[in-house]
């Protein structure tokens, strides 16, 4: 069973940031999206490559290589050249005030 990951305080994370983690072997971004927490594997779909560092457009990131876009909240792939999502993991925050992520997909 995968652990939960302590990504960041709660008031160190600020709408429209991100931060990426490493759980279980898997680039994981944890983005706040107008104050919710959401994570998705830092991967685009189409290339292989980071999806951060491209830009946040809403609830999107777009890749920064070819432009592909990715609903933050769902992993959806919305444009070419990406077609297939970017896997989603689920977010809590702990009684400490701690965002933390795991991935389930080895439970």
């Amino acid at each position: 069973m995968s652990d939960w990951v302590n990504v960041a305080r709660k008031d160190e994370l600020l709408p429209g940031e991100f931060r990426v983690v490493d759980v279980d072997d898997v680039d994981v971004a944890v983005f706040n999206v107008a104050g919710e927490f959401y994570a998705i594997e830092d991967v685009c779909t189409h290339d292989g490559g980071q999806l951060t560092g491209g830009e946040i457009e809403g609830d999107c990131v777009v890749c920064p290589r070819h432009g592909a876009k990715f609903c933050i909240t769902t992993g959806e792939a919305l444009t070419p050249p990406a077609y297939e999502p970017t896997e989603t993991f689920p977010v809590r925050i702990d009684d400490e005030g701690w965002i933390q992520v795991r991935d389930p997909r080895w439970d």
